[in-house]
């Protein structure tokens, strides 16, 4: 057998591969950064602004004084907060009642106008796509002050259906907002497939698009449910008789000084709402997941 003699052979050497770990070192070393960088330092900073408040209040919630000189560890104020707070409870039950309400129907309506809107073609569209989300850029005054002469305009007594009406009416745009972003995200294809399968637009909505956009759905109400119990400007100027939310009897004690009985309702609140979003986390990725 012959074998061929190639002149250039000496001279040309295969390339070896750099190895995995060699590669992730290298990679790692080129895209190094210090251990104390800006963008680090500006995140703690941030988290520190948002927490520490939340831990004072922790904090004071225990505290057996009124001041804020700590006097020992108590459940006192919580006692007084179950058993001797029943105004502070009606307001809490009528931001609840308020937040749920107007947050089911914004849901349904903003949900129902980001499907039409974005899939539909009528007249006025683009106009109607830009005032949807005056409500947004607003100042809170201008929207409680405008709801204010119309409620009075139409000789509408003030109450908890007023400040239902006005809560529903600023909760709307944000719900179109989230359903539209996940909309945006959406897979046409399905949709033609119901239609090849004989599924009518009926069926198509509530069996393959509500379910598809479930995630955006669910995102816009609890948005919707946390604006209302915070808000204050527009509730406080909406609102009549027997219609004291929660953030207007907050102030109203504050007015005459802070009792710790808001410290512990805050912390209740706080655990509550901590509950909450772990269940809908934990419930949206079976949900994901399943579909």
């Amino acid at each position: 057998m012959r074998l061929k003699f190639n002149p250039l052979k000496p001279f040309v050497t295969k390339r070896r591969k750099p190895s995995e770990p060699a590669r992730h070192a290298k990679r790692r070393w080129l895209h190094l950064e210090p251990r104390i960088s800006f963008s680090k330092t500006v995140l703690a900073l941030s988290l520190l602004f948002l927490f520490i408040p939340l831990f004072v209040i922790t904090f004071y919630s225990f505290n057996g004084s009124k001041d804020t000189t700590f006097t020992g560890f108590s459940f006192v104020w919580y006692e007084k907060l179950l058993f001797q707070s029943g105004p502070l409870w009606q307001s809490l039950w009528n931001s609840l009642v308020v937040a749920v309400l107007s947050s089911i129907v914004a849901t349904i309506l903003g949900t129902l106008a980001a499907i039409g809107i974005t899939w539909y073609r009528f007249f006025g569209k683009q106009y109607i796509q830009s005032i949807s989300f005056l409500p947004m850029v607003l100042p809170e005054v201008i929207m409680g002050v405008s709801l204010l002469i119309f409620f009075s305009g139409i000789k509408m007594s003030l109450g908890l259906t007023t400040i239902f009406i006005a809560h529903t009416t600023f909760c709307l745009p944000f719900v179109y907002l989230m359903v539209s972003a996940r909309i945006d995200e959406f897979d046409y294809s399905i949709i033609e497939a119901s239609h090849d399968l004989g599924a009518n637009e009926r069926q198509t909505l509530f069996l393959v698009i509500i379910p598809a956009i479930m995630p955006g759905i669910i995102s816009g109400f609890m948005m919707s449910v946390t604006m209302s119990l915070e808000d204050y400007v527009i509730t406080s100027l909406v609102s009549g008789p027997g219609s004291t939310t929660l953030p207007l009897y907050v102030y109203s004690m504050i007015r005459f000084g802070v009792s710790p009985v808001i410290n512990s309702l805050s912390f209740v609140l706080i655990l509550a709402i901590c509950a909450i979003t772990f269940v809908l986390r934990k419930g949206l990725k079976s949900f994901a997941s399943a579909h």
